[in-house]
């Protein structure tokens, strides 16, 4: 459940200028509720909680533009192809911004790395980072996308150039190969998808 600290009246008109519908709170201590996307964001005095299954789309409008993140990934199957699963984490300077778990069906650990990344990327672009530092312990996946590995399996190829254009985007990026105990959350929340928890 993200907390943004901010100005509330700010992110008052945040939201109304993404067209966001703003009405009164439920208590006392509520300064305002908004609904967007499956999410709800209650304002307090001086900071806004968002609920539900879906903050990023309210987070993002929330949060300012820009900025640097640390972008975690990692990819799980078991059997090779066999059932697959991503994790991913957000981290800035506040701590951990967002993060995410899913099974993503059947594929083979290679693909499900690539799976992670994308997921990951495309968020750190949803949240309008200009800077992503981005790590992960697959060495094959930060070694294709710094071209100092070939791609030949198609579907890998495909994926890479993906992630390169949403790369790009950015002003500023890296992508390092860091150990598993580095990585622990993003492969945690990936066993925990693949193991249904």
């Amino acid at each position: 459940m993200p907390v943004i600290e901010c100005d509330v009246e700010e992110a008052r008109k945040r939201l109304e200028d993404a067209g966001v519908t703003v009405e009164p709170g439920n208590t006392e201590h509520e300064r305002f509720r908004a609904h967007h996307g499956g999410a709800t964001a209650v304002a307090y005095d001086d900071k806004v909680v968002i609920q539900g299954e879906n903050p990023r789309d309210v987070e993002a409008i929330l949060r300012e533009d820009g900025g640097r993140a640390h972008v975690y990934f990692d990819g799980a199957a078991r059997g090779n192809p066999g059932p697959a699963a991503i994790g991913w984490v957000i981290v800035t300077g506040d701590g951990i911004v967002a993060e995410e778990s899913e099974r993503i069906g059947r594929a083979t650990n290679n693909q499900a790395e690539y799976e992670a990344l994308l997921a990951a990327l495309e968020a750190a672009r949803a949240y309008g980072y200009d800077e992503v530092h981005v790590r992960g312990d697959s060495e094959l996946i930060v070694k294709q996308i710094r071209g100092e590995y070939d791609t030949n399996d198609p579907k890998l190829r495909e994926k890479r150039v993906s992630a390169l254009e949403i790369l790009s985007s950015f002003d500023e990026w890296t992508i390092e190969h860091v150990p598993r105990e580095i990585n622990d959350r993003a492969d945690g929340l990936a066993n925990e998808a693949l193991d249904g928890r």
